[in-house]
């Protein structure tokens, strides 16, 4: 369905093409005289969005895959140096790793406002069928991507979810020696991931142009579900929905810049920042939150269901039951085979939907949560209600159901049109998105719950505008010098970052200066020996021990952790709905508070009936409370040159802001940069709106 093409390019060289290539007039029939029903509301923005969305990830990844090393030994640090020494490393990293989250955010929307209004119905059925293909390649490319920076949540949720191919009978092993290259997940696992991760986006973007081809012939549906029947029915593509579309798409910029620049690391998990291990399981195993509804309707099948036996057959049914919950979308235009499209013109279709709506909120904070008691319980009738949605309640509806007399045309509907569904739905949404980031903290804080909730200090590097405090960096890296490097590696950090902007403030002199302070083993040299020589600013900070083994054998059997990102892996439970509040405080200083807390949680004597294991030291802060580090600080261990108090109280504060400099070395950057960029979107958004609202007020 593309519109009349009027297109009759004047310049010789265009019509030479024109005639061998009719491109010109293609596009100009699809884009641009392409008729479009006049009643779409700002619903129908999310398709440009994720066109806009595929093309940030596409681009995005392609740079960071030029940096990217797919190797199990190599691909943390690789995408660490990514974000530390690549230009504008950091705003790619977060670009990509949000746009996820994002195109996820816009998908839903857009399939659910689908559901509402009936576009998967006659004549539309293959351009739904084609949307269902592109979710699963998009949750196989998430999948695979969120595998690749190789952190402890990276390696375990691959290990976990490729496991559950297992369950499938007589194929079901060999399927997943084929996706781990081997008898586990290691290096070839990753490869394989690597490259399916590249390849996949263009899959997807292949499929994209059919959807855009198939919704071209079929035409699109409207909130009303009629038919275009007159020119009054219809306005041209361009100006009327292109500038429609692009005020929505600079809005969810809006939406997506602050995540970018103010909380990059909210929808992420603290344990990512943490280099896998394949001994440590963390003790709560969690996909990203747009798996969350699915992994629930998993988790819901264990040794019965719903008073169903399932024995030994739970795993394959909970793998089954996952897939379906996707597969049965494609079924839809069957399953539902009532007339009127529209919920709009539905009263009880219209009330199911937000039911269904609230079921699968609920299945994505039960996800959220461990599998235990009432969660699992919980978990077994939102999945019974998820799939009694499709199978037996739209169904029934198509018999039943009385639908509401419909407008005679499209330009009926929108002189009656009221505004207030799209208002009504935006608060539905805003609640049901608080409760699904209020399983979001719960989930990343399960490993927390047993230690006291640190206090929420004030920090210079705090807010929109925040910066570091240079004399404070200062007294952090010379405490670090005198205390934390006797145990504590700093292995991402290089003596030149001390010279950087946002740093310390150290002049590029200085910074060599201070690195000819340690001796670094170097070579071999032309007779084939290792040799020391005084560090140069190129150099990293050496690492105190020369292997883990060593580190755990003078340490206890403990080993200690590289500080370089612990300011980014370490957390805490703030609550709900204090942690809502958080993705507009832009609060993201759990971190610092966290290792301020620690250090100085420290008791003489472990409270009465605890059992403090031999070794070990008292700590009411850290999870479980007994820890392997011994008191680190006392007062008057560092002396400042600045007059600073040389008590454990500043030591503490201290070391805890040069942490999280040291995790996050671009801070000052980011924000700078996302007021910049925060400004301009506001400015291009009021200027898109008046343009479209005048543009639009002929059509109305």
């Amino acid at each position: 369905m593309s519109g009349p093409s009027n297109y009759n390019p004047q310049n010789p060289v265009l019509k030479w093409v024109e005639r061998r290539l009719p491109i010109g007039g293609l596009i100009h029939s699809s884009f641009v005289a392409y008729p479009t029903p006049r009643n779409l509301n700002y619903w129908w923005t999310f398709g440009a969005i994720l066109s806009m969305m595929l093309g940030v990830q596409i681009i995005t990844g392609i740079i960071l895959a030029m940096h990217y090393t797919p190797h199990v030994d190599l691909a943390f640090k690789s995408v660490e140096l990514i974000v530390r020494d690549v230009n504008y490393g950091w705003l790619l990293r977060y670009l990509h790793s949000n746009g996820a989250s994002m195109f996820f955010i816009a998908v839903y929307i857009h399939m659910f406002r689908g559901l509402y209004y009936g576009s998967y119905k006659e004549p539309r059925e293959v351009l739904w069928i084609l949307g269902v293909i592109i979710l699963l390649l998009m949750m196989a490319t998430a999948f695979m991507g969120y595998t690749l920076p190789w952190g402890q949540m990276s390696f375990w949720g691959a290990t976990v979810i490729t496991n559950l191919f297992g369950a499938i009978p007589y194929i079901g092993d060999s399927i997943v020696t084929l996706l781990w290259g081997g008898y586990s997940v290691g290096n070839p696992t990753l490869n394989r991931f690597f490259s399916l991760h590249y390849l996949l986006p263009f899959v997807i973007a292949g499929v994209v142009v059919l959807h855009v081809w198939a919704l071209h012939v079929a035409g699109q549906n409207n909130p009303a579900g009629v038919e275009p029947k007159t020119e009054k029915d219809t306005v041209p593509f361009t100006p009327y929905a292109t500038l429609k579309d692009a005020f929505g798409m600079s809005v969810f910029l809006l939406f997506f810049a602050w995540f970018i620049f103010y909380i990059p690391n909210y929808l992420g998990d603290p344990d990512n920042y943490i280099p896998a291990n394949p001994l440590s399981t963390p003790a709560h195993i969690v996909p990203e939150w747009y798996f969350w509804p699915f992994y629930a309707i998993l988790r819901a099948f264990t040794n019965s269901f719903l008073g169903i036996p399932l024995g030994q057959y739970a795993k394959l049914c909970g793998v089954i039951a996952m897939f379906s919950a996707i597969i049965v979308l494609a079924f839809l235009p069957w399953l539902d085979s009532a007339r009127t499209r529209s919920s709009k013109y539905r009263p009880l279709a219209k009330q199911f939907f937000w039911i269904f709506v609230a079921v699968c909120i609920g299945l994505g904070y039960l996800g959220a949560k461990p599998p235990e008691g009432i969660y699992v319980v919980a978990g077994r009738v939102l999945t019974f209600a998820y799939f009694a949605y499709f199978l037996i309640v739209l169904p029934l509806l198509s018999r039943i159901e009385k639908a509401r007399p419909l407008p005679n045309s499209i330009a009926e509907d929108v002189l009656r049109k009221t505004g207030k569904a799209p208002v009504s739905a935006m608060i539905a949404l805003a609640v049901g998105g608080a409760l699904m980031l209020g399983g979001m903290n719960n989930a990343k804080a399960a490993d927390d719950s047993h230690g006291a909730t640190p206090p929420s200090l004030k920090w210079s590097f705090a807010g929109p505008l925040g910066k570091f405090d240079q004399g404070q960096l200062q007294r952090g890296l010379k405490i670090y010098k005198e205390v934390c490097a006797s145990c504590h590696s700093l292995n991402y950090v290089a003596f030149r970052n001390l010279a950087d902007p946002g740093g310390p403030g150290y002049s590029p002199a200085q910074a060599a200066a201070f690195a000819s302070d340690y001796k670094i083993k170097d070579g071999p040299n032309d007779a084939g020996d290792m040799f020391e020589r005084p560090g140069r600013p190129a150099d990293y900070f050496p690492a105190p021990f020369p292997n883990e083994q060593a580190a755990r054998a003078a340490n206890g059997g403990a080993f200690p952790p590289d500080l370089s990102l612990i300011a980014k892996a370490r957390g805490y439970e703030r609550g709900f709905p204090q942690f809502v509040f958080d993705a507009f405080t832009q609060f993201q200083e759990k971190g610092p508070n966290y290792i301020d807390a620690l250090l100085q949680g420290y008791e003489d004597k472990a409270p009465a009936g605890f059992a403090l294991p031999e070794g070990s030291y008292y700590n009411h802060i850290f999870p479980g409370h007994s820890i392997k580090m011994p008191k680190p600080l006392s007062d008057g261990q560092v002396t400042f040159d600045d007059g600073s108090p040389a008590t454990v109280q500043q030591y503490a504060k201290d070391i805890s802001a040069f942490l999280m400099w040291t995790a996050e070395p671009h801070l000052e950057a980011r924000k700078r940069t996302g007021l910049q960029v925060m400004l301009f979107l506001i400015v291009l958004s009021g200027l898109l709106y008046f343009t479209k609202k005048k543009v639009w007020a002929d059509a109305h």
